[in-house]
């Protein structure tokens, strides 16, 4: 054969090949991924360790086939855009992002780049994802609460720690949408135990004062933290200002109890950002994100500060102390 006729032959042939065998890249030898949030480092810092590991478990090394991009907004919410467009413009494979507001802000500054969340509050309602189901877009993730009985635990911890508990203080900010439902949540939980809620607003540190004189003049026995990224931020001076006050407090994550609150109860965030690396790797290998359903927490931790407890003139309930997952001396 000629080589003319072999040439035309081959071009021919590849005319017939699928698109997608043609189109196919091997796989990249290094990846870049993008963190943000709306903490320090330091305040999250076990969520980042835990979020490095699951990608070492997979394979990945920083600094060899993947690099991380972290940015931490440092506990001030409005740098989160600029951030976010920072991340974007780094030409990112996949962002992984912490609460809705991370995620808020990652969706604003780009609709195409994959987005990891691993710790939403009701992402569905919130506007993050279509469906748990079905995502669509370019987000998935982890959802933070398992659902409504979770505040219903809370308060039985509490009023198993209080055994004459009848009025509970709820410290919440009414601009994270999220906490509408789950206000209503906790009414539901404390009417089945025949408790009055005391709300309290407080949309930033600003309002803690008058928030805490709320609830002391209406007579509050405990504390419940509507956790969300502004008061999680500012737990250590809610933490302070609830023994204080002498409002045992309990709230969703361990990092409140370790931030003073006499008890904290909900999702094991270090093991959900250890599982989102599973999620950066299922994209980072081609999946959609819009076809990777968000999952439920499967871990919860419950946690009990005996310095607090000592500090409020409390006798941990030995029960209570069996049941704890981590007890803080």
């Amino acid at each position: 054969m000629k080589r003319r006729e072999f040439m035309e032959l081959i071009g021919g042939a590849a005319a017939t090949w699928p698109f997608g065998a043609r189109a196919q890249q091997p796989p990249k030898s290094r990846y870049k991924v993008g963190y943000l949030a709306s903490a320090s480092r330091e305040q999250t810092l076990r969520n980042v360790r835990a979020f490095e590991a699951g990608l070492r478990s997979l394979g990945y090394r920083a600094g060899e086939n993947v690099v991380i991009e972290y940015r931490f907004a440092d506990g001030d919410v409005g740098r989160l855009a600029a951030l976010a467009i920072e991340v974007a413009g780094l030409g990112v494979d996949v962002i992984m992002s912490g609460t809705n507001a991370t995620t808020v802000a990652a969706m604003k500054a780009t609709r195409t780049i994959p987005i990891v969340m691993a710790n939403s509050a009701e992402p569905v309602s919130a506007g993050l994802v279509a469906s748990l189901a079905r995502p669509g877009g370019n987000v998935t993730g982890f959802s933070s609460e398992p659902g409504d009985e979770i505040n219903g635990k809370r308060l039985e911890f509490l009023n198993d720690t209080l055994p004459n508990l009848s009025r509970v203080g709820v410290l919440w900010n009414p601009d994270f949408a999220p906490n509408q439902d789950r206000l209503a949540s906790l009414r539901e939980a404390a009417k089945a135990l025949g408790l009055t809620l005391v709300p309290a607003e407080a949309r930033g540190p600003d309002m803690l004062q008058q928030a805490f004189a709320t609830m002391v003049r209406e007579r509050a026995q405990v504390l419940v933290v509507l956790s969300d990224g502004v008061l999680f931020n500012h737990r250590g001076l809610i933490g302070v200002m609830a023994v204080i006050n002498r409002l045992p407090a309990i709230s969703a994550v361990r990092e409140y109890a370790d931030a003073g609150f006499l008890l904290s109860y909900g999702t094991d965030l270090p093991d959900q950002f250890r599982r989102s690396a599973t999620l950066v790797d299922k994209i980072l290998k081609g999946t959609k994100p819009g076809d990777l359903p968000v999952e439920r927490p499967t871990k919860y931790e419950l946690v009990v500060n005996l310095q607090t407890a000592k500090a409020l003139d409390i006798n941990m309930p030995p029960t209570l102390l069996t049941r704890a997952d981590v007890v803080i001396e």
